[in-house]
Parts: structure tokens; sequence; C-alpha cells
């Protein structure tokens, strides 16, 4: 690992202000970016922690039912603190890698980082989250459907840090996860939110563009709740990942398969 310096903040606007330094990266919970900088991987010469800005830790409920959750709140914390109110995502959290890494990890370096692989995109894009991202310019409230980009890419200006996530409440969500025995991240994984106006499916693991929403499920799943829904039905194989874990084909089987447990544990 490089030399490097460490700043910690205490506020938004000061980890904001430090972040402004080009050779400047912010550090969340450092489950990606210290064993990059380890293998020399990544350099920076100051990580600005923003594991000391206590406005950015804590869940609570707003004016519209939506828990509210900052971005620099380790998974162990959602697990724990939704697990009433949002059980599905409570789920989700505490199965998230290790114990070591729920302890560490944080929704906003997990959503930051968005790794193709990763299980909060999954749950932010299927719940219809709202990403609030902080910058120079102030905050502004992000659609996780314009959020996600593509592999590692997000809405994400340069300089701007997920600061909250502001999670809508389904009527009944599910997360399934065929989980790669190594890693602990999804080989392929399934989150399913149903609401009034409609049923979202977020599919995570599977695709080289990162998480997505699989429309036809979506469709065939709000006409008729029921894993029967999903027979016959799987997502486009052209942007499937194929490596040594398994084909194209086999990780949209997988998608349908994973999709199917979710709707069925509702």
């Amino acid at each position: 690992m490089y030399d490097f310096t460490l700043d910690r903040p205490t506020t938004i606007q000061d980890a904001v202000a430090a972040l402004q330094s080009d050779e400047a990266q912010p550090l969340s919970g450092g489950q990606t970016l210290i064993p990059t900088m380890k293998a020399r991987l990544a350099q920076a010469d100051t990580l600005v922690a923003l594991s000391g800005v206590a406005e950015m830790r804590g869940i609570c409920t707003d004016d519209q039912g939506r828990l509210c959750i900052g971005g620099a709140t380790p998974h162990v914390e959602v697990a724990r603190e939704t697990a009433q109110s949002y059980p599905a995502l409570a789920y989700l959290a505490g199965h998230i890698g290790d114990p070591a890494v729920r302890a560490r990890g944080t929704i906003g370096g997990s959503l930051a980082n968005n790794d193709p692989s990763a299980c909060y995109p999954a749950a932010a894009l299927a719940s219809g989250a709202t990403i609030v991202a902080t910058g120079p310019s102030g905050a502004r409230d992000i659609a996780a459907d314009d959020y996600f980009q593509g592999m590692f890419d997000t809405a994400l200006d340069e300089g701007e840090i997920v600061t909250e996530v502001k999670f809508p409440v389904p009527q009944a969500a599910a997360y399934a996860k065929f989980v790669q025995p190594a890693s602990r991240f999804a080989l392929v994984a399934a989150f399913v939110a149903k609401f009034d106006n409609g049923v979202r499916v977020a599919i995570t693991g599977a695709s080289s563009d990162g998480v997505f929403r699989w429309a036809e499920a979506e469709e065939a799943l709000t006409a008729n709740f029921s894993p029967e829904a999903l027979t016959n039905l799987a997502p486009p194989t052209q942007t499937m990942i194929s490596d040594l874990h398994g084909p194209a084909e086999y990780r949209a089987n997988l998608a349908r398969t994973m999709t199917a447990r979710a709707v069925k544990q509702s």
C-alpha cells in the first residue's frame, strides 16, 4: 500500500470540502477500496473517512413513510433496525459478506461503488429508492432508476458522496440470493417488491451492465403475483456474464429461479 493522509471530518460540509482535492477519495466502510489499495491497484494521496460524520448515520422514517438511512450506516445496523419496518431489506443487509464485513461496510459505500454483484443496488432499484447525493453544489435527490448507469458506474458527480438513501416500503418484498461461496457476493440475486401500482424486480450479479430491472417479469407479476407467472420467462442473455462460474444461459435461468423464490417468500 502506498502512503496516504487520512482526513476524519465530522460534518458533511467538511467531508465535501476535503474531497475537493484532486487526489482525495472518500472512505466509507473500506471493504472495496482498502483491499484495492493494498494490492496497489489504486492510489490516493488523501482518504476522507466518512465514518465519523454523525449526520450520515442512523435510520428514521420521513413524512412520506419512507425509511431514510444515512449513507455511513453499516450493514449490521440496517439489518437490526429495519427488521420490523422492512424485513426484506433487513434480510439482505444481514446476509452481506461475513460479520466483519457487515460491521464495517456501509450502504452508501456499496451504492457508490455499484459492484455488479452487490446486494444493495438490487434493493434500491426494486424499491424505487431515492439516493441523496451531496457535493460542492449542495444535496440533490436521484431516483434509483436514474442512478445506476452500468458496471461500477453511477450518476454521482465528481466530489459527491451518498449521504442518505430513502426507501419506500412495499406491501410485500423479498430478496433471494444465490451465493458465490468464495466471495459471498451474489452469483445471481433477485429483489422483488410489490406496490399498489405494480411489482418491481431488480436482478444483480447476472449482467455485465450491473443491476437491472427485469421488465418482463414485472409485467407478469403485476398481473399474477405468483411464481407460476414466471414460467417460460428469462431475461435476455446478450448482456449476461459468462465466466468460470457459469455461462450466460445459466445466469439467465438463475435470474428466473431467484425471482420465483423471492415471490414465494414475499
